[in-house]
């Protein structure tokens, strides 16, 4: 099963520490400069409102391989690096940063590509619709948009929200920020029938999951020659048997 955090765990991914009758949804489109109206439903965890989201760890490179998860995920350090059972894409990650030798080089540039990231799931329901909506962010627009959501504490499910992306690139930003007009008649009951929990099989049917040979299929899509891993071009076959990896997160150049 992919890696995927829900409740006080993907709280603490998010805080840097250590519906639909089939259960299945897409993630909602959320290009900058959308706004989203949206209830919140919340969630509280230690005497905390926070918002309902789940942490999963992606793949992918940005054109040229969609994001993916691992259906067979390896194990994390508490700073989200590969340490046991590697995928193949964790792998490539190690190969480069294995020679990388100080910050931002070639090597480190490339094992940047293949290392799994943190990303972050949040539920709302959509207030034009009345239905449930999935949308994904990094980990400082989560981090965002959960702040509002704690800002406003037990208010939270009192008030809709304007849900916004503005930027580009690394500069792309997202709000959470309370509604000051007055909804229409159909906003208003959706809002009023809201359920009052979140349907969190929505989060586990999302993602893609991949299995170890479609990411070695990936790998080569991205140009990475997986014999420098070991592998085979026909199979996950590896040539020496994988020992676990110590890493020292405080020691890697990137």
């Amino acid at each position: 099963m992919a890696d995927i955090l829900t409740g006080a765990d993907a709280l603490g991914a998010l805080n840097g520490e250590g519906g639909n009758e089939n259960n299945s949804i897409d993630f909602t489109k959320f290009s900058s400069g959308t706004t989203i109206l949206v209830k919140v439903i919340g969630q509280e965890i230690n005497g905390t409102v926070i918002g309902d989201f789940a942490m999963y760890y992606n793949y992918g490179i940005f054109k040229k391989v969609n994001s993916f998860t691992a259906k067979n995920p390896s194990k994390k350090s508490a700073k989200g690096y590969p340490v046991e059972n590697l995928t193949p894409w964790d792998k490539a990650w190690k190969y480069h940063a294995d020679k990388s030798e100080e910050f931002n080089d070639e090597h480190s540039k490339e094992a940047n590509k293949y290392r799994a990231k943190p990303k972050f799931m949040f539920g709302f329901i959509d207030l034009d619709s009345g239905k449930p909506i999935v949308v994904d962010l990094t980990k400082n627009q989560a981090q965002a948009v959960n702040n509002a959501i704690k800002k406003y504490g037990n208010k939270v499910d009192k008030l809709a929200f304007e849900l916004s992306k503005e930027g580009a690139s690394t500069n792309t930003t997202v709000s959470l920020t309370p509604y000051l007009d007055d909804l229409t008649a159909d906003q208003q009951k959706h809002f009023d029938n809201a359920p009052e929990k979140f349907d969190g099989k929505l989060f586990e049917n999302i993602l893609y999951q991949a299995d170890d040979d479609e990411m070695v299929g990936l790998l080569k899509q991205a140009g990475f020659d997986v014999s420098l891993i070991g592998l085979t071009t026909e199979s996950t076959t590896q040539a020496d048997d994988d020992e676990p990896t110590e890493i020292d997160d405080l020691e890697l150049p990137f």
